[in-house]
């Protein structure tokens, strides 16, 4: 009887520490969410690229086709540009908001505290990968190397995820290799960039939050 309670003791005590030291409020379903966000986004996206003449198309054909340019930005790119971008930002902000909504709505169900170090410590992860990321994509794009957009995103992404997954849960890190994955293969296969996007950032998302879901929301 001593020993199993010694175990159920240690038990504790463990499942104290993870809880002091890990995020462990963050939303199943807004992965779900953020993944349907995507999806609808790269088809948005693919509605603007492929309604439009072929010689419109040249200024995004990077996200389709391995073009590159060393002539740079020109302001014949913005209009298309410019929607894309407003299509990314629509798509990050929904799923950010989502995110932040539900897991401090999980975490006040729980009783957690949403807004603590581990909290704070997993965004910095995050942001610090993304943020580089997005710097060097925007010098890219400037640079008119297009291609590097969709590859770029994903491998940036899946570091920050993998970064943050040290202090969540440990799916997110598996999550993070898989986007790093894809990453690699669309720079290996640029004509299939936004492809490969809406599989990480939408197929992935919606089966990884599926699986937070079920495992620890319900």
């Amino acid at each position: 009887m001593e020993e199993n309670q010694v175990q159920q003791d240690l038990a504790s005590i463990r499942s104290l520490m993870e809880r002091s030291s890990k995020f462990i409020s963050l939303s199943g379903l807004s992965g779900i969410l953020a993944g349907v966000y995507a999806l609808i986004g790269a088809g948005w996206a693919c509605s603007i690229v492929y309604t439009r003449p072929v010689n419109k198309l040249m200024p995004v054909r990077g996200l389709f086709y391995d073009y590159d340019s060393n002539e740079g930005f020109s302001y014949d790119h913005l209009p298309i540009i410019i929607r894309l971008l407003a299509i990314a930002l629509v798509v990050l902000v929904a799923s950010v908001a989502t995110g932040f909504l539900l897991s401090r709505r999980k975490a006040k169900r729980n009783g957690q505290t949403f807004w603590g170090p581990s909290s704070k410590a997993l965004l910095f992860n995050m942001i610090v990968p993304l943020l580089t990321g997005g710097a060097l994509m925007f010098i890219f794009v400037l640079r008119g190397h297009f291609g590097i957009v969709a590859p770029a995103s994903l491998i940036f992404y899946g570091l920050a995820l993998i970064g943050a997954g040290n202090y969540t849960f440990k799916g997110v890190q598996y999550l993070g290799i898989n986007e790093i994955i894809l990453g690699l293969i669309a720079a290996l296969f640029p004509g299939y960039g936004l492809l490969l996007w809406a599989i990480g950032f939408g197929v992935l998302h919606i089966i990884y939050g599926s699986v937070m879901y079920i495992k620890y929301d319900r």
